[in-house]
Order: C-alpha cells, then sequence, then structure tokens
C-alpha cells in the first residue's frame, strides 16, 4: 500500500489525561467485557446444548452472539491495554485490522438482523409455511448471505481506505480506528471513492431498514388480527427483544455517522462510537433473555 513506509503506526485518542483516570477506564472497559463475554457466552453455550432451542431463531440468536462477541473484541481490549499501559499506539496493521473486522462484524450483524426480522414475519403471517421457507438449508444460506455481504462491505472499505496516502499526522480522534477518521488524514482527493462507497453502505442499510419496517407492519397487523390474547402475548414475546436490538443497533450507529458536523467534537465522537461499538454487543443478551421464558430456561438448565 502507497502509504505503509509513510505511517508505521497511528495514535488513538486517549480517554484521560492522568494514568490513575486512564486505569479507572481500564476497570471500567474490563467490567464491560466480562459481562458482554458472560452474557453472550451463556446464550451461545445455551443455545447449542440444548435440542429445543435447536429451531431457526435460535440458530440465528446464536449467529448475533458470535458477532456480538467479535465486535466488542475488536475494540475493547486494545483499548484496555492502551488505557493500562498509559500508551496510544496501534500498529498500523493492527488498525487495519480493527477497520476491516468492525465493518465486517457490523455489517454482517445488520444484515443478520434483517434476516431475523424475515424469520419473525414467516413464524407469525405464513406459520403453516414456517417449514418450508426456513427449512435448515434456507437457514444456513441465509446466515452465509450474511456474513459473506459483511466480509464483502469489509474488504472493499478497507482495502479503498488504506491505499490512500495520508499527509495530516497518525493521530486518530478516535479510541480505535474508524475510516470517517483515517479519512481526515488524507491528502488526496481519492478519499471521495471511500465517500462513495460509504454512501452505497448507507444505501444498502436503508434498504434493509425498510425491509425491516415493512416486515413488522405486517407483523403487528396479524397480531392485532388474533383473538386469543395468549397468543398476542406470545407473539409479542418472540418480536419486541429483537425489534429492540434493531432499534439499538440502527439509532446508536446512525447518529454516529449521520450526526450533524457542528454537532462533533473529540469528546461527543468518543462517546457515540463506545455506545454504537461497545453497548449493543453488551446489552443484546439482557434484551434477548429479558422476555424469553424458553432461554430463561435453558440458561438456568446450564448453570444449575
Amino acid at each position: 500500500m502507497s502509504n505503509i513506509s509513510s505511517v508505521s503506526e497511528f495514535l488513538l485518542l486517549p480517554f484521560a489525561d492522568t494514568h490513575k483516570l486512564q486505569l479507572l477506564h481500564f476497570a471500567l472497559f474490563l467490567g464491560i467485557y466480562l459481562a458482554a463475554l458472560l452474557g453472550n457466552g451463556l446464550i451461545l453455550t445455551a443455545v447449542a446444548c440444548n435440542h429445543r432451542l435447536h429451531t431457526p431463531m435460535y440458530f440465528f440468536l446464536l449467529n448475533l452472539t458470535l458477532l456480538d462477541l467479535g465486535t466488542i473484541t475488536t475494540t475493547v481490549p486494545k483499548a484496555m491495554a492502551n488505557s493500562l499501559w498509559d500508551t496510544r499506539a496501534i500498529s498500523y496493521e493492527g488498525c487495519a485490522a480493527q477497520v476491516f473486522f468492525l465493518f465486517f462484524l457490523l455489517g454482517a450483524e445488520f444484515s443478520l438482523l434483517t434476516v431475523m426480522a424475515y424469520d419473525r414475519y414467516v413464524a407469525i403471517c405464513k406459520p403453516l409455511h414456517y417449514g418450508s421457507l426456513l427449512g435448515s438449508r434456507a437457514c444456513a444460506q441465509m446466515a452465509a448471505a450474511a456474513w459473506g455481504s459483511g466480509f464483502l462491505n469489509a474488504v472493499l472499505h478497507t482495502a479503498n481506505t488504506f491505499s490512500l496516502p495520508l499527509c495530516q499526522g497518525n493521530a486518530v480522534d478516535q479510541f480505535f480506528c474508524e475510516i470517517p477518521q483515517i479519512l481526515k488524514l488524507s491528502c488526496s482527493r481519492a478519499y471521495v471513492r471511500e465517500v462513495g462507497l460509504l454512501v452505497f453502505s448507507l444505501s444498502l442499510t436503508f434498504g434493509c431498514f425498510v425491509f425491516i419496517v415493512l416486515s413488522y407492519v405486517k407483523i403487528f397487523r396479524a397480531v392485532l388480527r388474533m383473538p386469543s390474547e395468549q397468543g398476542r402475548h406470545k407473539a409479542f414475546s418472540m418480536c419486541l427483544p429483537h425489534l429492540a436490538v434493531v432499534s439499538l443497533f440502527l439509532s446508536t450507529g446512525m447518529f454516529a455517522y449521520l450526526k450533524p458536523p457542528s454537532i462533533s467534537s473529540p469528546s461527543m465522537d468518543l462517546l457515540v462510537s463506545f455506545l454504537y461499538s461497545v453497548v449493543p454487543p453488551s446489552v443484546n443478551p439482557l434484551i434477548y433473555s429479558m422476555r424469553n421464558q424458553e432461554l430463561k430456561n435453558a440458561v438456568r438448565k446450564l448453570l444449575a
């Protein structure tokens, strides 16, 4: 790559100016990371070990759990290490790896959330066709498509971003490597290509968002027509966790990338990036287990 000789490492944004506060942030991140590992690990193990949970809904949930674990592992351990050792450095290759895996995992996660909306739509609106539309092969193909779309998205963005020449220093105004922050260091008009790719990715994201919204419009219509109150309660219990996860994922991500420049500042960018890269993987296990009795029972059985 053309700029690898000029920049051998990047400097990430520290959370605090003093080492004592850095250690406090290390402890905070360690607690969040361990909670995310525990929550996602319990769901992963419960779904894998309980044969009653070997259904399409839990198969997709297992994939979501793997993506959440990968997302938080991409950013938090390096931030913890920098806080502990009072340093800001990340190697050029490490920075490229962070960008690649973050785009890969986040892109795959939103694609998977779209697939999960389809799963909920078929389960509630077309229950008699559920087995034929969501057989094991179809589920595997949809999950593979979600992972594959994230991988392709990450390859395009990472290759394009790290082929740009950098001449604005090596200080990244973020606690992990993020494409908008890398583009600020570019001295080439070629960054317009990356902006074009970002617009393309946002267009695909908007398409997925429209699909999810239309799916839930049909789902809620079907639920409200149900004569049984117990049936409506069960349907809402199936859908609300997924809807909450989608809302959290989209609201934090959209605010991070579409917020007005007038309110942008290093501290604001730091907070927003924390919200979309750390908070969802940490709270998703709680959201999914809160109203899901089957999952609660499986976790209790696992811990017993």
